[in-house]
């Protein structure tokens, strides 16, 4: 199985990290996961000071056996929240809205809702900072715990591609129930697709309009976006599931990608498609305090509240959380302002349901970044040992 991977052993050593270490932790990866055919493709990129030290490609993006490349292009899900939460962090600088406010004050169709099958009423409203930080009462169909949860697989409100308008999608959710009154317990939810709404309504712009005028253009981001383009079809990567026989199975071909239609409703909870080089661009602004190539998009006091832990009381998600599902494992870590957030290193990350995921350590001055496109993201712990596998090639500790 094709590999390649490049390790700047002058950087690393001149950054504290250990090059020898950094190549056996992709060398590891790639017979683990790529060579053993449990994933199809692995991309990884690890840089400290932000300069890249370790850059890795293996396996073949197309079960046609076009190999993986560096700009391949990947479906990133729910990668796309972050973006989404510093779009609306941006709108809160400019004073357009607050955290506290009620998200009825931007979406009145929330007006009328009712917490579980009973109909009770909230005991506090739905501000901002709970579809932030996923205490809003909201759910995903994936769930799979309750009769809400059901509604929403029924409605196919977990889509990123939905066939309604925005508008739509917010009228389809003001008519269930919550599954707990807002900010008593955290879930894993559509709270960042109905950030994106409030995006669109108080910017008057469509949130792909935003994010491109506001965030992809001013840091260069120019292979990130919602509908892939036509003259970029070449590079998409196809998507696989692992099936109930341990087998992987085509997804969505990248040649005829479903992300290449016209969409009425742009997901900011799992819509994006992006490369490792632009994420890697966004994850830079935040690492430097919300500015990047002398582009500020964010102030560094925002980017450290997006950074800390907002949970309700403090603590951890194994305390406040009710799902079954998400993409961070719930001891020791809390949640932020649009993703989540290590108690102990303050390393803050998240990934996406094709088994992407990126990690951020302000202390040590890194940025981990790893992609591929495998469902579901939880059938390997290829996060974790790359989270580990960086740590250990740490030479000289910062934090």
């Amino acid at each position: 199985m094709q590999a390649r991977t490049q390790v700047d052993v002058a950087a690393a050593e001149a950054a504290g990290m250990d090059p020898v270490r950094l190549d056996a932790l992709a060398c590891a990866l790639h017979a683990d996961y790529v060579a053993t055919g449990k994933l199809p493709h692995l991309q990884l990129l690890v840089s400290r000071d932000e300069h890249v030290l370790l850059s890795h490609v293996s396996g073949v993006g197309r079960a046609t056996q076009e190999p993986l490349v560096d700009d391949s292009l990947f479906r990133i899900a729910s990668m796309t929240k972050p973006v989404t939460s510093a779009a609306f962090m941006m709108l809160v600088e400019q004073g357009l809205v607050a955290l506290d406010d009620p998200v009825t004050h931007v979406l009145p169709e929330f007006s009328k809702l009712r917490v579980g099958t009973d109909g009770r009423p909230l005991r506090q409203p739905m501000r901002m900072i709970d579809l932030l930080r996923h205490t809003s009462g909201l759910t995903y169909g994936l769930q799979r715990q309750t009769s809400i949860d059901a509604r929403y697989r029924e409605l196919g409100l977990d889509e990123f591609q939905q066939k309604r308008s925005a508008d739509e999608f917010i009228e389809a959710l003001a008519g269930l129930p919550l599954e707990f009154s807002p900010g008593e317990r955290w879930n894993y939810s559509v709270s960042t697709d109905v950030l994106g709404v409030v995006v669109e309504r108080l910017s008057g712009l469509p949130l792909d309009a935003f994010l491109s005028q506001r965030i992809f253009g001013p840091l260069g981001m120019m292979d990130t976006f919602f509908e892939l383009p036509e003259e970029k079809v070449e590079r998409m990567t196809d998507a696989w599931q692992l099936d109930q026989d341990g087998r992987l199975s085509l997804y969505d071909r990248g040649a005829r990608s479903g992300w290449r239609r016209k969409l009425r409703f742009h997901s900011g909870g799992g819509g994006l498609i992006s490369t490792a080089a632009d994420y890697n661009r966004f994850a830079r602004m935040l690492l430097r305090g919300g500015e990047l190539d002398g582009v500020r998009l964010l102030k560094p006091a925002t980017v450290a509240s997006m950074r800390a832990n907002h949970l309700p009381g403090g603590g951890d998600l194994a305390r406040h959380s009710s799902s079954m599902f998400s993409e961070a494992d719930y001891a020791g870590v809390g949640f932020g302002l649009g993703f989540a957030t290590d108690l102990k290193t303050a390393e803050h990350f998240w990934g996406g349901v094709f088994s992407t995921f990126f990690f951020i350590d302000p202390r040590e001055s890194i940025i981990g970044l790893l992609l591929t496109q495998h469902l579901p993201s939880s059938a390997y712990p290829v996060r974790r040992q790359l989270r580990e596998g960086v740590r250990a090639a740490i030479r000289d500790r910062r934090g």
